[in-house]
């Protein structure tokens, strides 16, 4: 059972640009507890979590380890008091190899390092938890997925470590992988290890934490056991509303095919034939490595091909992303961050730069023109920012999403391509996007939706086509939807 409380954080208080983000905080967790912290993007999660981990400073408040109060000034500060926090954003080395990024700050005194029993030492680390890698392996060369449990494995590497924080750690891995973790995670339990869990998966809390914290806009709402509250007053605490039904499914007629594709191969799939009608959710489901973006990234002109792909019933060459946005093809990419936005630019310069020669008159930018485009997708999806010059990388990662969707929107395409849309994102959010969704069908936009979750596939789709190892396993209509057949054709 939990212990005594090992981390508070008190009235925790924080603000950029003059807009308050986090409003007098509190957080406890106690030695040997899994506490889930929970909220919709943009509640302050992250946040919270960066003042934890020495990345931020915290305007007011104060935190206490084991009683005693402390000063975090930097993340040397949190690892030195044995916190260790596994980000949602990638922070690996791509050009050193898996068995170097574990080990990266854990070298041996001296000038030379031992590499043969580095390599051993991390494939023990790997075996521990159940994963299986080529340590070898440079980390540039691995998917999302498997550098996400590479992340996992470098936050144990540390002996001292007592707190790890897990934002969203489940969000790439594939299910089988997702078991293992939460065995590692009731592990890491038992030895006394805390465990602050961040998922908008709400069955992966109800299974594994003791407790959960809510924040809402900011502000504590309230902490309560995991098995003493029901799903929906989580969903109720978390939005501040009762929410009913989360997809609203509305397609209306089903028109002619506006994509097909005829035996259409690459380098990662193989004699694909494919089909998107007008109106339609077209879903594509598979297991990680199933071949699903690789295949829109064809669609969108990103890898060669052969074979022929055909718009609105006449044959096209696609060779580059620029050649498919004169289709009218665009990409909501699975990566946000390293494919979906420019982190380090404004939330103006991401939200235009589709269309940025649409508000070119000469050399000049008509930017009120550019300004008003912009606010007008701000309003109808719902982004939260304090000023159009504020960076992306500052916004939470639903807003993140919202401002990607708006760039493409912007440029009015024909077929959208989602790529895992709601990864990472919370219920409110998801509902959000889901209802954007059927509004688009009835603008004569028809979509492709990659989805790793099966409820959302089925919930949200016409018909699902299902991938495995680059080939199309099958395609299945909605009213042959099921669990079961869908899941059989993915393995």
């Amino acid at each position: 059972m939990p212990g005594n409380p090992l981390l508070k954080m008190e009235g925790i208080t924080k603000s950029f640009s003059g807009v308050t983000v986090l409003n007098h905080v509190n957080f406890e967790i106690r030695q040997g507890e899994i506490h889930a912290l929970l909220g919709e993007n943009g509640a302050g999660k992250s946040t919270l979590i960066k003042i934890l981990a020495g990345i931020y400073h915290a305007d007011a408040g104060r935190i206490f380890v084991n009683g005693k109060e402390v000063r975090i000034s930097s993340v040397n500060d949190a690892k030195s008091l044995g916190i260790r926090v596994i980000h949602q954003e990638i922070s690996l080395v791509p050009g050193l190899s898996v068995s170097d990024n574990i080990l990266l700050g854990a070298e041996e005194k001296g000038f030379f390092l031992n590499r043969k029993e580095r390599r051993e030492k991390a494939k023990r680390m790997m075996e521990d938890i159940g994963f299986a890698m080529d340590v070898e392996a440079l980390v540039g060369s691995l998917s999302i997925a498997q550098q996400q449990m590479v992340e996992i494995v470098r936050a144990l590497a540390f002996d001292n470590a007592r707190l790890i924080v897990m934002d969203e750690p489940t969000a790439s891995i594939s299910e089988k992988d997702s078991e293992k973790l939460f065995s590692t995670i009731l592990r890491l339990k038992e030895k006394g290890i805390s465990i602050i869990y961040i998922s908008h998966r709400m069955e992966e809390i109800a299974r594994i934490a003791d407790r959960l914290t809510v924040l809402r806009d900011g502000s504590y709402v309230g902490t309560e056991d995991v098995s003493r509250v029901s799903m929906q007053q989580i969903v109720k605490m978390m939005v501040g509303r009762q929410v009913e039904e989360l997809y609203h499914y509305r397609v209306g007629e089903i028109g002619g095919p506006v994509l097909e594709m005829r035996d259409v191969s690459s380098k990662y799939v193989r004699h694909v034939d494919f089909e998107l009608r007008k109106g339609e959710v077209h879903g594509l489901y598979g297991l990680i490595g199933a071949g699903r973006t690789e295949l829109v990234k064809i669609i969108f002109g990103l890898d060669p091909y052969e074979g022929e792909i055909r718009l609105h019933g006449r044959e096209v060459k696609i060779s580059s992303a620029r050649n498919a946005m004169d289709h009218g093809i665009a990409l909501v990419p699975e990566d946000r961050k390293k494919e979906g936005l420019f982190l380090n630019n404004t939330i103006y310069f991401n939200s235009v730069i589709t269309i940025l020669k649409s508000f070119m008159k000469g050399f000049r930018i008509h930017k009120k023109q550019a300004r008003e485009t912009m606010e007008q997708y701000r309003q109808r999806l719902n982004i939260k920012y304090a000023h159009a010059g504020q960076l992306a990388g500052t916004l939470s990662g639903g807003n993140q999403q919202k401002v990607v969707l708006s760039k493409w929107l912007s440029a009015k395409p024909d077929i959208l391509i989602l790529d895992e849309p709601t990864r990472g994102i919370d219920i409110g959010a998801k509902s959000e996007i889901y209802d954007l969704i059927f509004r688009l069908l009835e603008e004569n936009v028809s979509i492709i939706l990659i989805s790793s979750e099966l409820p959302e596939i089925m919930n949200l789709c016409t018909r699902v086509t299902v991938m495995r190892e680059g080939v199309i396993t099958g395609t299945v209509d909605r009213e042959d939807f099921s669990q079961e057949r869908i899941f059989r054709y993915a393995i």
